[in-house]
């Protein structure tokens, strides 16, 4: 781990070792995947409330996918070139279209 505040091993394997039970009931069991008078929506509580236990034990970590090569910036622009600047007319059009 690279966490500086490591969690506890057994706690880890305790959540891990309820995900996979969890996951071994809801798949072999259909009475499992159903709901409970007394608990409520099996799935929610043999799957959902483990996994969602060791993500906090892993502090909200996200799994490392490979990075796609992106520009650095949203708002960055693609040239990379001045920006384009107006020429100034010639005095004879200027006067053209101020006469006309």
């Amino acid at each position: 781990m690279n966490s500086i505040a490591t969690h506890d091993p057994r706690l880890d394997l305790c959540l891990r070792r309820s995900v996979w039970f969890g996951c071994t009931l809801l798949l072999l069991i259909p009475a499992t995947r159903g709901h409970s008078e007394w608990l409520g929506w099996l799935p929610l509580w043999l799957l959902g409330m483990p996994l969602t236990a060791w993500w906090a034990l892993h502090r909200f970590r996200l799994p490392h996918w490979p990075a796609k090569r992106v520009a650095a910036s949203p708002y960055q622009r693609c040239r990379r070139g001045a920006q384009a600047r107006r020429r100034c007319q010639p005095l004879v059009a200027r006067r053209l279209t101020q006469a006309v």
